[in-house]
């Protein structure tokens, strides 16, 4: 289908008079009208997101109906021995309770019991109810950290993770395989149960019950918590009470839940902009720690001290690094026992495992290959896992990311090394100097539109054509190529890289660096990950082998950017 064929598609029936009014409206605007119909919006590392709006590229009750409809002829397919049971939440984004509503008419109307929380929920508490109800499917209307003209429909498999291949595949092919007169929006009311609080309940005292620290060691601990106008806020009061943390200092101007964020540039932990109000609290009341979660509640950012007393936000990669050496050390020692990362996170992980004795696996971008892991190997107990995006995750219980235990668990790793004279600055210099002294940084590059993805695509095939053999000086030793499942050694030699094809690719240099390259899933940037390392004689020459680092981060970096 031609891009006028599709837009032209979209000015008769069976699209409504304001959808049709709407793309008339945009053919005013060539380049907006085209960016909205040139494609399909996609599932990507998170699902399907995108800008909301009319057209085949926006998120919008066609798109969101479609792909009901097909998710829906899928699970009908699949369990059609039984009634198919799906759960359905959203977050605080503009529209995502009126999309929720929409998409659990479209599943009604095909014969599937549908659970809608009747207010906003986080969306680990989405994957948790999943299990917790026996659904065959969840969804959660969101686009996590994006701006404010984003949402987003992530779907979850019957083990509560996000679907993986093939299982993707199959309900992407159920999807194309319609028209958009195909969606059923005849409601069947007897079908849609709203959600009580009973599985909050249950997610509540199963986070709780499972963390480290008993109730009487964390009522000293004065904690600032922002939820970024987000989801935080249904489920985070509850945790803290029943935990025992009493300190509470919420940042009142981003504890109303508001699609618009009005507070922050970027409703993102990643950032530090919106740590802004939260720092001047913190420093107001003198706290331990700062914790932050993005609009789902699936990310932490954590604000700690430094040996100076000054205020400092850990990275995604140092929050993981932290919070996993923590488990180890309170977890039964047993070489059954694994943990989770990514390709292009930190390298610590691996060799904390090493030191730990357990197994650590290794997974593409996107935490639902963390939690295929937890499917695929149920004789081995996972630990827990993270990501550099500010993904933790603590236990089994939940299939996802979870910002609101790895809260909890930050809290108690506070509280512990508090009541020892140490802090978790100390902790995380102790570290490098024990498992090796690592730093890391992001670089992502916008690029928007049909020209951006077009621009990504060729900056991709550059690098598969005319692979480097040297980077800032430095002899490429090995190069990886998920998109081929294959590592090419600098002396010819080919391996097998056992994973699921991806567009990434991966450089491994002669000093132990790493730079991976990727497109992001859920965003129109290109990102570049840089992993550099040396070894941490003692705790005090940090300052001065980090500064050595970052200069060696910053030459890998303008390499990349000539």
């Amino acid at each position: 289908m031609t891009l006028n064929e599709r837009i032209e598609q979209w000015e008769k029936a069976p699209f409504d008079a304001t959808t049709i009014a709407e793309v008339n409206t945009l053919r005013e605007n060539p380049n907006e009208l085209e960016d909205a119909f040139y494609a399909d919006v996609a599932f990507g590392t998170g699902g399907m997101r995108g800008i909301m709006g009319v057209g085949t590229n926006r998120i919008n009750r066609y798109t969101l109906g479609k792909a009901s409809q097909g998710l829906a002829n899928y699970l009908n397919t699949r369990f059609k021995n039984t009634v198919p049971k799906i759960v359905i939440a959203y977050d605080c984004r503009n529209n995502s309770h009126a999309f929720a509503k929409i998409v659990a008419q479209v599943f009604s109307a095909n014969t599937i019991e549908t659970y809608l929380f009747s207010t906003l929920r986080p969306t680990p508490v989405l994957s948790f109810a999943v299990r917790q109800l026996e659904a065959q499917a969840g969804i959660v209307l969101t686009a996590s950290h994006n701006p404010p003209e984003y949402n987003g429909y992530k779907v979850y498999n019957q083990f509560g993770g996000q679907i993986v291949p093939p299982e993707d595949n199959h309900i992407v092919q159920h999807i194309e395989a319609l028209n958009f007169s195909d969606i059923g929006w005849e409601e069947n009311p007897s079908l849609i149960h709203d959600i009580d609080t009973k599985v909050d309940d249950a997610y509540v005292e199963t986070i709780v019950n499972k963390s480290i620290l008993s109730v009487h060691q964390r009522s000293k601990t004065s904690i600032v918590f922002t939820s970024l106008h987000g989801t935080a806020t249904a489920t985070m009061p509850a945790v803290f009470k029943k935990a025992g943390y009493t300190n509470v200092h919420w940042v009142e101007e981003q504890s109303e839940p508001n699609g618009n964020f009005p507070t922050v540039v970027s409703p993102n932990p990643e950032e530090k902009e919106a740590f802004e109000l939260a720092l001047k609290k913190a420093k107001k009341i003198d706290a331990d720690i700062i914790l932050g979660t993005d609009p789902d509640a699936d990310r932490l950012g954590i604000g700690i001290k430094n040996l100076e007393g000054e205020w400092m936000l850990l990275n995604g990669n140092q929050l993981m690094v932290v919070l996993t050496r923590f488990v180890l050390e309170n977890s039964p020692v047993s070489s059954n026992n694994f943990i989770a990362s990514t390709v292009v996170s930190t390298p610590m992980m691996g060799k904390m495992a090493e030191a730990f004795k357990v197994e650590c696996k290794l997974g593409l971008t996107g935490f639902k290959w963390i939690a295929k892991m937890i499917q695929d190997f149920p004789a081995q107990t996972f630990l827990c896992g993270g990501e550099e995006s500010y993904g933790f995750l603590y236990g089994e219980d939940v299939r996802d990311k979870d910002a609101i235990s790895a809260a909890l668990l930050a809290c108690d790793l506070q509280s512990h090394l508090a009541a020892k004279g140490s802090s978790v600055y100390a902790y995380l210099i102790d570290s490098y100097h024990r498992y090796g002294c690592f730093h890391e940084d992001l670089v992502s590059v916008n690029k928007k539109g049909k020209k951006g993805a077009e621009e990504i695509d060729a900056i991709m095939h550059e690098f598969r054509t005319n692979t480097p053999t040297t980077i800032a000086g430095i002899a490429v030793i090995a190069f990886d190529d998920f998109l081929d499942s294959m590592t090419t050694l600098a002396n010819g030699e080919k391996q097998t890289i056992d994973l699921p094809k991806a567009n990434v690719l991966c450089f491994h240099l002669e000093d132990g660096s790493t730079i991976a390259v990727r497109p992001s899933g859920t965003e129109p940037k290109i990102k570049y990950y840089f992993s550099v390392n040396a070894s941490l004689d003692k705790a005090s020459n940090y300052t001065l082998v980090n500064n050595q680092l970052k200069e060696k981060c910053k030459q890998l970096i303008n390499f990349f950017a000539s």
